[in-house]
């Protein structure tokens, strides 16, 4: 007995000082190189925009800058704070009570490998390029789960109930990526690490069983240089990819009108990386290359009332318990491109 209680409060000390060394997880938004690329990205795009004569040419340059997108009133917003404070909760609660019973890629290839069969050793040492191979399919697998991910949380309308916490946030802060209920998380999780499974047990089964992925400092490379920008998808700085590369590759401005509830922009832009799931879903809004103005937040007349911890655990529960599924949908969740 005492050693459960030992290892309970240990594993619980070190899920509470894990957010505040998130800095040096490679697998975090908030790894140090990702904060400098989001810091200096965002400079550089805010003097590209300037440069076009796209904002106030009056005003002073940096100030400005520093006015709109590192002022107090967007950092300590009430909707930034709790942003904080669920960041801190949900990294404490997640693991102990919904990641037990999550799958990851991992076993899904082996729950794969045990039906169909896996080769016991690899026939060869694999190339160089079917590393390389293997490492482009297994992001477009990524990519595509959480699209498929992202979608169910918007057309399913008992799911979308938890993801309207991550909706809910009026402004954008790189924090509001951690706004997102254990439900959203736990579908969010899920579905990649199906098809991002498939993917590794047919390579493993039918090219070669020691294959690996091309890494960059222990991280999937494709995604290591998607993630220099990932944090601008939640902040008001506007980077657009320009009319050509914006129907192909997901910009931050594309996810940005995402949290929109313009009429013309909901349930936009579902995707992370790559834009042809949302061309091909008919979600795809392909932003301008100057900055556009919009509302944010979920439109449903509940904006500003999300002002608790307790109120994203629980609202959604008590929504779907005072509501019938046919009467949960909301524009986000409707919206028709």
């Amino acid at each position: 007995m005492e050693d459960i209680v030992y290892k309970l409060v240990f594993h619980s000390t070190y899920l509470a000082l894990k957010p505040l060394l998130t800095f040096l997880h490679r697998d975090s938004f908030l790894y140090w190189p990702f904060i400098l690329s989001t810091l200096l990205i965002a400079m550089l795009a805010w003097r590209y925009t300037k440069a076009r004569g796209d904002l106030d040419p009056a005003k002073p340059h940096w100030k400005e800058f520093f006015d709109r997108y590192l002022s107090r009133r967007l950092w300590w917003h009430a909707s930034s704070r709790l942003d904080y404070r669920f960041y801190f909760v949900n990294a404490i609660l997640f693991p102990l009570i919904v990641g037990p019973l999550l799958f990851s890629s991992q076993s899904i290839t082996a729950a794969l490998g045990s039906l169909f069969g896996m080769p016991d050793a690899p026939a060869a040492a694999p190339s160089f390029w079917t590393a390389v191979t293997y490492t482009v399919l297994f992001f477009i697998a990524y990519d595509f789960g959480r699209f498929v991910a992202h979608s169910l949380l918007h057309d399913i309308p008992w799911l979308w109930q938890f993801h309207k916490v991550h909706h809910s946030a009026e402004v954008l802060t790189p924090m509001t990526t951690f706004r997102a209920h254990p439900i959203d998380l736990a579908v969010m999780a899920c579905i990649p690490a199906l098809t991002t499974g498939i993917v590794t047990w047919c390579f493993y089964r039918y090219v070669n069983a020691g294959i690996g992925m091309i890494t960059f400092l222990g991280l999937h490379a494709i995604i290591w240089v998607f993630n220099l920008v990932g944090n601008l998808r939640h902040w008001h700085v506007w980077l657009s990819y320009g009319p050509t590369l914006n129907r192909w590759l997901i910009s931050p401005a594309h996810h940005q009108l995402h949290h929109s509830y313009e009429p013309r922009h909901l349930g936009c832009n579902r995707g992370f990386e790559l834009a042809v799931w949302d061309r091909l879903y008919g979600t795809l809004y392909v932003p301008p290359q100057a900055p556009e103005t919009f509302r944010m937040g979920l439109g449903d007349g509940s904006d500003g009332q999300w002002r608790t911890v307790w109120q994203l655990y629980v609202w959604p529960f008590l929504m779907l318990w005072r509501r019938p599924p046919a009467e949960t949908k909301t524009p986000q969740a409707t919206g028709d491109q």
